[in-house]
């Protein structure tokens, strides 16, 4: 996870983003190679070239691209929805919803605080489930 003021661009945190990744995957190969969905604010020279150098195979939707694209599958829509709820879960918390922390070092590890509580109370309601 990087942290950054609201000002900076993500296209910017891209390269840290990737390098920030710690979950082990299996090696590239040229058969089946490490692909990474986008959205189109990295439709620009910077953001394409993080994505090549870090070796991954880029799919980022050019500005205006969706709407006119009629191969579309309605059954297979985009996933953002994935990223605004857990950003919306964090939201519960009011100390990285409203950041008052002068270091990023305290605003990271409230996130990583708010991330483990969250597992952890879906950890729980599985386990009642069953």
């Amino acid at each position: 996870m990087i942290v950054a003021g609201a000002n900076v661009h993500a296209t910017k945190l891209l390269a840290s983003t990737l390098e920030a990744v710690v979950v082990e995957r299996p090696e590239s190969t040229e058969e089946e190679p490490h692909q990474l969905c986008l959205e189109k604010g990295y439709d620009n020279p910077t953001g394409r070239e993080t994505v090549a150098a870090s070796c991954y195979v880029p799919h980022i939707r050019r500005s205006g691209e969706e709407k006119l694209d009629t191969t579309r599958v309605p059954r297979y829509p985009a996933r953002r929805w994935v990223v605004e709820r857990t950003r919306a879960w964090f939201n519960t918390c009011r100390a990285i919803l409203v950041r008052c922390d002068k270091k990023a070092g305290n605003s990271l590890a409230l996130i990583k605080l708010a991330c483990a509580l969250l597992w952890y109370r879906r950890h729980v309601r599985l386990v009642v489930l069953r």
